[in-house]
């Protein structure tokens, strides 16, 4: 009984044993049938067989399945990188080439260079490299038949090749990048700096796309106690290009140079942490790359995937400041977002702007748009809206105008006198002007930067073609790098300090006052503040809940390039005065404070399709591609974490 057990059990197996992997690339013996898959027709054979590498035995199968559906939308998931490449050789897998009753494997050696070349786009995705294309394990060498599945392909373009090694130290390539080809070369850039720098993301677009910021600091990823924090944000209408180009470009030109021992860039990484955001609205950007560059239009990708213009998105607190202006002892100042504003439609990339803000103590920045040369400051909204041309200082105009200046003079074509040319307009002005002067619009950055945070913010207009052709990118690199540097260099400006209690230690949130200015700037957790001021003589005070104010007569020389250091050292008191900044400024916010609650992260556009669900997990915004898959839905794409 036992020996007949053993002879069936022994049967069952040879009976369930798989069937031999086929290590030549062409002993398969299999019948040839012309190729009927749409995806697939334009491959260098005509006839396929059944079953394929994946064992699907019929066409149906195959055009259900996730493996076909990947390679059918992989040209927009990856905006066109690497493409139709990729597709092509998922097709070799999913529809292999027949000759004479015989299956040839493709080669080996073209899946390694096109996963060496194209990996980084799945990466940009947050998508994993797809199992089929194992080059391991669907294809063959050289040596065993295989065949050449991209060997035929008309302008395959896509693939980066590696650079020349000799090339000089700073290389840049003066090209239009799409998403994930930015991504890609923001995090190469990082790579090669990462002793000073660092990629991370502020949230998502409505589409899903990480909005990528590279930084550059002696401490990538930390605030270092008296060291200003800086920014740039570029593309925030999507087809503006050009700021988007300039801050990948300016990434890798910081990078190269502080490798290189330049005095300057050393100088200014090293006392100062930069923050690039090329691309605010990357959906925007997708939409306005389809007219192609050389499209100098004015519509087309200007807006979100919601339609929004996120220059007019937010909170609008200059209109409550023009109110607070007449208030005898009200502040023009971190005026909190009113509860009215959430009752509309913000855009996620509005929210993660404003997170970002307030994690950060930034104290320049500036807004890099396209359709215009020429700088201009707050205020964008009029102080009578229905003026839409009005000048519409801040308390602030010397600062502004001085900021604007830097970039402005510092840049050949801007600071250039003849009026016959781009930004003519603005030459008797010096290529500057106040924002509600020129057109008055409300709900904008600027604004916002200015009236709710310590964060100054101009708007660049760099030039008046939005999304100009390749050829010309490398003289407007040029036109602008000095004037980029220029600017950032302009953050030293003014006074910074600490300032502490007489134990030394810091207090946060104490405001730093400036006589004859309507305008506070608070400190931050370590109890460090930075207030941009132009040269002249100032009476400059702190003050804290529960402490006595200090004040200090100061002059900053003309000649002065750096910040000149500020302390103060506030003693408690048991009362103090019941007046408007009795609150701190923990207190100063909405109690309703969606900003609080909000992650940046989370996915903002299709809700989850039901089925193939991971319980815990998000799913990152391109599996909405694949909701028609009620079961076998292809979780080989999510990234291990």
């Amino acid at each position: 009984m036992v020996l007949r057990l053993l002879l069936l059990l022994g049967g069952l197996l040879r009976a369930t044993k798989p069937a031999p992997r086929c290590e030549n690339g062409q002993d398969t013996l299999a019948k040839c049938v012309d190729i009927a898959l749409s995806s697939c027709t334009d491959v260098t054979y005509t006839q396929m067989s059944y079953p394929n590498f994946l064992d699907q035995k019929s066409r149906e199968v195959i055009e259900y399945s996730s493996e076909y559906i990947l390679i059918s939308v992989l040209q927009n998931l990856l905006q066109g990188e690497c493409n139709p490449d990729l597709r092509l050789l998922g097709c070799s897998v999913l529809a292999p080439q027949c000759e004479k009753d015989k299956v040839i494997k493709p080669c080996r050696h073209v899946c390694e260079k096109l996963k060496k070349n194209c990996l980084h786009a799945f990466d940009a995705i947050d998508m994993a490299w797809p199992y089929f294309l194992d080059c391991d394990r669907f294809f063959a060498g050289e040596q065993e038949g295989c065949f050449d599945p991209l060997a035929k392909l008309r302008g395959e373009v896509v693939v980066e090749e590696d650079l020349p090694s000799d090339l000089p130290g700073t290389f840049i390539q003066f090209k239009h990048h799409s998403y994930s080809q930015m991504v890609s070369m923001l995090k190469k850039t990082a790579s090669k700096c990462s002793h000073i720098a660092t990629t991370y993301s502020i949230g998502r677009s409505f589409e899903g796309k990480d909005l990528f910021v590279i930084e550059f600091s002696t401490k990538p990823g930390h605030h270092e106690l008296l060291k200003p924090e800086f920014k740039y944000v570029g593309n925030m209408h999507g087809n503006e290009v050009v700021g988007k180009e300039l801050l990948i470009y300016l990434a890798q030109y910081l990078c190269s140079e502080y490798l290189l021992g330049n005095p300057r860039i050393q100088t200014l990484i090293n006392s100062t942490r930069i923050h690039l955001l090329p691309s605010l609205n990357p959906d925007g950007y997708e939409m306005a790359a389809e007219e192609g560059a050389g499209y100098n239009g004015w519509v087309v990708g200007r807006q979100t995937a919601q339609n929004l213009d996120l220059n007019r998105n937010f909170p609008d607190l200059t209109s409550e400041a023009y109110r607070r202006a007449g208030i005898r002892g009200a502040r023009l100042d971190h005026i909190p977002i009113p509860q009215s504003y959430w009752w509309g439609k913000v855009a996620p990339e509005t929210k993660a702007v404003m997170k970002w803000l307030r994690s950060i103590p930034f104290v320049l920045s500036a807004s890099l748009h396209g359709g215009e040369l020429v700088v201009t400051y707050p205020y964008d909204y009029s102080r009578h809206p229905m003026e839409e041309k009005m000048f519409s200082p801040t308390p602030d105009e010397k600062t502004f105008k001085m900021l604007a200046k830097a970039y402005a003079d510092a840049h050949p074509v801007i600071s250039d006198r003849s009026e016959l040319r781009c930004g003519g307009n603005f030459v008797k002005r010096g290529g500057i002007i106040n924002g509600a002067e020129w057109y008055s619009f409300t709900g904008g950055m600027a604004d916002f930067n200015y009236l709710h945070t310590n964060c100054f913010e101009v708007t660049v207009e760099v030039g008046c073609e939005k999304f100009p052709l390749e050829e010309e990118l490398f003289t407007i690199w040029h036109e602008n790098r000095d004037a980029l540097l220029n600017y950032m260099e302009m953050v030293h400006r003014g006074i910074k300090g600490i300032v502490s209690d007489k134990f030394g230690n810091p207090i946060k949130n104490a405001r730093i006052s400036v006589r004859g200015i309507q305008h506070d700037v608070t400190t931050a957790a370590d109890g460090d503040y930075w207030r941009l001021l132009p040269p002249g003589t100032y009476v400059i005070s702190a003050q804290a809940p529960g402490y006595s104010r200090v004040m200090k007569r100061v002059t900053l020389p003309t000649k002065m390039k750096r910040a000149g250091r500020v302390d103060f050292v506030l003693r408690p008191i048991d009362t103090w005065p019941n007046k408007l900044l009795r609150r701190s400024m923990e207190d100063m916010y909405d109690p309703y404070d969606p900003l609080e609650l909000y992650d940046p992260h989370a996915q903002h556009g299709q809700p989850e399709a039901r089925g193939g669900s991971s319980p815990g997990r998000e799913k990152p915004w391109w599996w909405s591609y694949f909701s028609s898959l009620d079961l076998h839905k292809p979780l080989w794409l999510l990234k291990q974490r």
